[in-house]
């Protein structure tokens, strides 16, 4: 997946809520933001990338259904690590 970085640091330090405030303008693209603070242009996922993933997230639903072991998130959710950055989940190496 190609990524572009976007050095923000000799305007603004992205804050957390400046980071979401963008997220909010833009929602047709996926960013996140590194613990430098720089913001991050993901592409998006191809055709079978995305078709495995609705399976999956299928797969995890119905065994959520039936077990009560927590909540299923699809892969559009962004997660904010314990040093800073804002990620998705494709980052952190999953599908």
């Amino acid at each position: 997946m190609a990524t572009l970085s976007l050095n923000l640091e000799p305007v603004i330090r992205l804050s957390s809520k400046q980071f979401y405030q963008i997220c909010a303008a833009n929602p047709d693209l996926k960013l996140e933001r590194n613990p430098d603070g720089e913001l991050l242009i993901m592409a998006p996922t191809g055709g079978e990338t995305g078709s495995r993933n609705s399976d999956l997230n299928l797969e995890l639903g119905i065994w959520n259904c039936h077990s009560k072991q927590g909540v299923v998130f699809d892969s559009s959710i962004g997660y904010t690590l314990a040093n800073g950055a804002d990620v998705l989940p494709t980052s952190l190496g999953f599908p």
